[in-house]
């Protein structure tokens, strides 16, 4: 409310001191949140008969005191103060919250975007504390096309990113964020990629004026004060963001702000000072900039120069009978199982086979001082794709998702819960979908959008492995890459060396799918599953591999290529996939031990028959031979389409990749 100033006060006559009288005067912000606390239970103890004015006047003052007690500044980085100051005097915000972390301020956001229409409380009888989301049906994916390298040579890019001119582009983007926060609230949000304590975490500070992405970020990074103060005067690498979408006095707010005519998603990955500005876009990882922003694009570059590797990449630990366990990364395209296999429930007969996840889909890999290959999970969060997701697919994610979870983008059932698309055999008689329509059977919509996403802390998933906040990270023993063909490549193929393996990786290809822009279903090259993400020229890129390669030596992981997605003459895939996937990665473990042999093809090494474990699974010995079938005439035909695809990098393209393709060709005319 409205406190008088010191010095209007009337004292005559009164015998205080001015520091008393200050004293007497002072709103301590901190006080007063605590004391919401029984506030709150007091108004939660009324339930219904609380007036719905009280309750928005206690969310506006809950909002005004936390603001005022992080409105000073928390740190002694002057780069960051400065910087901060910086974007306040660009973008014009009505008030700047340093982001403290905590559950209380999650909640505070949470509330907001409730009371924004932006959110949904879930009932919390079925999902305790979880939220549903709803955006802007033209900002749902990876926008791709307005995505930008900006590098100060336009070959550093390399010819799979989108590249301008720094210079021009900054210019744009100081117009663009000039007065864009005008009537919002400026978060800070300093965060950390990486375990606590790892020498092999980086920082970041993202700048937005959107509360959804604060309160994702909370769930998919270590953010707030405890950051700063691990940071001190460290480096970090600057992301701004902004939804485009200035209030002006009195102009009521939308749902979902973006600005759909002016997306940017632009990187500036200058080594010596990368950093990241995102516009007009408040989706995914278009928003949350610790995601594929700073942790694969940025990050690509910054492990260049340092001598480290960001992948697209799950990391889980597998482990046998007898106790014997490996580390495995594998790097698929965005929808083609990363977070099902990183979770997998090994098949009922593989008894005495575990399964845990350590990460879902970024890994930061690094040579250990023993000279093998080391990864990390940078994230804290999984940022999951919903649809398809259910107990036989997924069991564990189903479970992690029963509390404390965002979802966005689903459908909303009658007693307040969500649901997708393959979520159960039968779906409820009526529900709103995506877009807040009502639904029935047969209507001829979808009630999720295909990207629909689900953001949820690790620490919650029942199979998270004890490991997965080592500092080290965990040494890994196989590496695989994958996509989702219908036809040519095999279930599993081993490659012959590491060079092999990168050039496995360098030619992978997977069919378009609904996490970016593109036609649905269209083949395309995705190297190492990063071909969105690679931060610099991709034949560099390649050549950074083989260097880390040069450095392990025969300490290398090896390398696998898998495809799930084979499909027979009817249409109908060839292997079943989910839990059964176990049994492959059995076998690649067991090439790891030496414990079982494999058979030389023209394109590597594959399992002799009989040797991927099938006991209990319907699965013909015909099926199984044609799963492992190299078609010599499909694979010529690929085999010109990677000269073609790989002819665009030019003179960066690295010589042991054309002498792999060589020997490719001439495997298959042998």
């Amino acid at each position: 409310g409205i406190v008088p100033r010191e010095d209007v006060f009337d004292t005559a006559g009164l015998r205080i001191e001015p520091e008393a009288l200050s004293e007497l005067l002072y709103v301590n912000p901190n006080q007063w949140i605590d004391e919401l606390v029984q506030v709150r239970e007091f108004h939660a103890s009324l339930g219904a008969r609380w007036p719905e004015q009280m309750h928005r006047e206690l969310m506006a003052l809950e909002q005004r005191l936390h603001f005022a007690a992080t409105m000073s500044v928390p740190t002694t980085n002057t780069k960051v103060i400065e910087w901060v100051q910086d974007v306040m005097d660009m973008c014009k915000p009505e008030n700047v919250h340093w982001c403290d972390g905590t559950e209380e301020e999650f909640q505070l956001m949470c509330d907001l975007l409730v009371e924004s229409g932006t959110m949904v409380r879930l009932n919390p009888k079925k999902r305790p504390n979880s939220f549903l989301a709803r955006s802007d049906p033209a900002d749902v994916a990876r926008v791709e096309s307005s995505t930008f390298i900006c590098t100060t040579r336009h070959q550093d890019a390399g010819p799979l990113n989108n590249w301008r001119d720094p210079v021009e582009m900054k210019r744009e983007l100081v117009a663009l964020f000039t007065g864009s926060m005008r009537g919002r609230t400026m978060y800070v949000i300093p965060f950390q990629l990486g375990p606590l304590g790892s020498p092999y975490a980086r920082y970041g500070v993202q700048i937005t004026d959107s509360p959804y992405v604060v309160a994702n970020m909370r769930i998919m990074t270590r953010m707030g004060f405890r950051v700063l103060k691990t940071m001190g005067e460290s480096e970090f690498v600057p992301c701004l963001h902004s939804v485009g979408f200035p209030l002006a006095p009195g102009q009521k707010d939308v749902r979902w702000p973006c600005n759909n005519d002016n997306k940017r998603i632009v990187h500036f990955p200058d080594w010596d000072a990368p950093s990241v500005w995102s516009f007009g876009t408040n989706f995914g990882g278009n928003s949350i900039l610790a995601k594929k922003c700073m942790a694969l694009r940025i990050a690509s570059v910054l492990g260049r120069e340092q001598g480290w590797m960001a992948e697209h990449c799950l990391l889980l630990g597998f482990t046998n009978p007898a106790g014997v366990e490996h580390f495995v990364a594998a790097a698929f395209p965005s929808q083609c199982g990363k977070t099902n296999f990183s979770m997998m429930i090994p098949a009922a007969k593989l008894a005495g086979y575990t399964v845990r996840v350590i990460g879902d889909d970024i890994a930061w890999m690094h040579v250990g001082e023993d000279g093998r290959l080391w990864a990390i999970n940078p994230e804290a969060g999984f940022f999951g794709v919903a649809p398809g997701t259910n107990d036989f697919t997924n069991h564990s994610a189903m479970e992690t998702l029963k509390r404390d979870c965002l979802f966005t983008n689903v459908g909303l059932t009658k007693d307040g819960d969500v649901w997708w698309e393959g979520m159960s055999t039968q779906p409820p008689a009526e529900l709103e979908d995506w877009t807040g329509q009502k639904w029935t059977p047969g209507c001829g919509r979808k009630v999720a959008h295909p990207n629909a996403r689900y953001t949820c802390a690790a620490k919650l998933c029942p199979v998270i492995h004890p490991k997965w906040e080592s500092p080290q990270g965990v040494p890994l023993s196989a590496i695989v890459f994958g996509g989702r063909r219908s036809a040519t490549v095999p279930l599993v193929n081993e490659a012959r060396s590491w060079t092999h393996g990168v050039f496995m990786g360098s030619v992978c290809s997977s069919e378009q799918t609904a996490a970016s822009e593109g036609k649905l279903g269209a083949l395309r090259f995705d190297p190492m599953a990063m071909r969105p993400f690679i931060g610099y020229d991709a034949g560099r890129y390649f050549q950074h591999w083989l260097d880390i390669g040069e450095k392990l030596g025969d300490k290398a992981p090896k390398i696998f290529y898998v495809n799930w997605f084979r499909r027979d003459e009817h249409g109908e895939f060839m292997w079943p996939g989910f839990s059964d996937n176990a049994r492959v990665l059995k076998w690649m473990c067991d090439r790891v031990d030496g414990a079982v042999g494999a058979v030389e093809s023209a394109i590597g090494l594959l399992p002799r028959a009989g040797d991927i474990d099938t006991g209990g699974m319907r699965i013909s010995q015909q099926t199984m031979e044609k799963l492992l079938e190299v078609d010599r005439d499909a694979w010529v035909r690929d085999a010109a389409a990677f000269e073609e695809y790989l002819s665009q990098f030019g003179d960066t393209l690295p010589a042991e990749l054309a002498e792999e393709l060589r020997k490719l060709k001439a495997n298959l005319q042998s």
